[in-house]
């Protein structure tokens, strides 16, 4: 399991946590100002090269490739700005706010719906 420090790019985070988990195949998890990324298969282990490419590819996508550093220390990967600077919330907060299952990693944009899904683990 590998986990993406976004503390500076927070308000990007949910496109970036699908962009990437799309790019590794990997199942990924919120967390406040991280997520995480398990493999599919329990044998497999995430390459972490080819999650720090899909980062920065991601931040090219949106023209800040040459204002944030990606370093990776051992299961964790922080993505830190060079200048000082977080990249501006450009929406409403609520609007991208998702819940994930701390159980299985099921993303859903509605808290209602985490907790009927949530259920499901303790039948």
């Amino acid at each position: 399991m590998l986990t993406i420090d976004c503390r500076d790019v927070i308000s990007v985070k949910h496109d970036l946590l699908v962009y990437v988990a799309d790019q590794v195949a990997a199942i990924p998890t919120l967390k406040h100002h991280q997520f995480t990324l398990s493999s599919l298969d329990d044998d497999e282990i995430i390459d972490s090269t080819a999650v720090i490419s899909a980062i920065k590819e991601f931040l090219d996508s949106i023209d800040e490739g040459k204002n944030f550093a990606v370093i990776s220390n051992r299961n964790t990967i922080n993505i830190t700005s060079i200048s000082g600077t977080v990249i501006e919330n450009t929406a409403s907060q609520s609007e991208h706010e998702m819940f994930s299952c701390t159980h299985c990693g099921y993303v859903t944009q509605y808290e209602v719906e985490l907790n009927v899904h949530m259920r499901i683990h303790y039948m």
